[in-house]
């Protein structure tokens, strides 16, 4: 009980120093200063080109890492340059694995906060200014984003937006595709991403993150996700599945939770 105290209260002083380093004056030179957006890119997956043009609100001062399974594009450069994107923009090549790509973005990083985003994900003109804004309040939290699925999916993908509001935001379970955001000191503490699990990484972190008793913060704006896989697989059946994988994955670590408030 007191080696679990004495470690929650490092990570949260480490967090606040490293908070307290960055001078407030630098949001004035663009947005998400300090941020590094991370987004791994399965094989063959094409989804990453709409997003780069909802970039362009990032303000000079980030960067932005796409971590794909295959080698840089030839034309990536061009595409990026089309868009104007005023931050750095960097290709990392990597072998597949969703966490392991995430780790290796992270890795290369230089940026204070990691921002992991899915590729098939899609922002808003409210996604980037609200992120700042909360990053700016709550420096130690876990960030995340409110969830809504594109219309290449099945009609009753609303259902599930009402399903992630409940997990995210009553039962404390942020999934990745919410795009989290969170200090890269706690990002390392916490033990980064799960590379050895077959999926779930991203609810994995946020579970360590509540035994450090991390606050999670919902950063008022919605990020939009595709329903492509609803559209292959059927909607009740990957519905049922993502349910059961949840369940699955939830319950030991509910239990190490409970656990760690003794």
């Amino acid at each position: 009980m007191l080696s679990r105290m004495c470690q929650t209260a490092a990570l949260t002083d480490a967090t606040h120093r490293q908070a307290r380093s960055q001078p407030r004056q630098e949001l004035t030179q663009g947005l998400l200063p300090n941020v590094s957006l991370v987004v791994p890119i399965g094989p063959g997956d094409l989804a990453w080109q709409a997003l780069v043009g909802d970039l362009t609100g990032i303000g000079p001062d980030a960067e932005v890492l796409f971590v794909g399974s295959e080698r840089e594009p030839a034309d990536f450069h061009e595409l990026v340059g089309k868009h104007g994107i005023a931050c750095p923009v960097r290709w990392i090549a990597t072998s597949p694995g969703r966490a392991r790509q995430m780790n290796v973005g992270a890795g290369a990083a230089i940026g204070a906060y990691l921002w992991f985003l899915h590729c098939d994900s899609r922002l808003g003109v409210e996604a980037i200014p609200a992120l700042d804004r909360s990053l700016t309040m709550h420096p130690m939290a876990i960030h995340y984003f409110d969830l809504a699925f594109l219309n290449d999916g099945p009609a009753a993908t609303r259902l599930n937006e009402i399903g992630v509001r409940v997990r995210s935001h009553i039962l404390g379970m942020p999934f990745g595709d919410q795009g989290l955001c969170l200090s890269r000191v706690v990002f390392e503490r916490l033990g980064r991403f799960n590379e050895d699990v077959a999926y779930g990484e991203d609810h994995l972190l946020v579970w360590a993150a509540r035994r450090h008793r991390l606050p999670l913060r919902s950063v008022g704006a919605m990020i939009s996700t595709s329903g492509r896989r609803y559209a292959a697989g059927g909607w009740l059946s990957t519905t049922a599945t993502h349910l059961w994988r949840t369940c699955r994955q939830a319950a030991p670590e509910a239990w190490r939770w409970l656990w760690s408030r003794i």
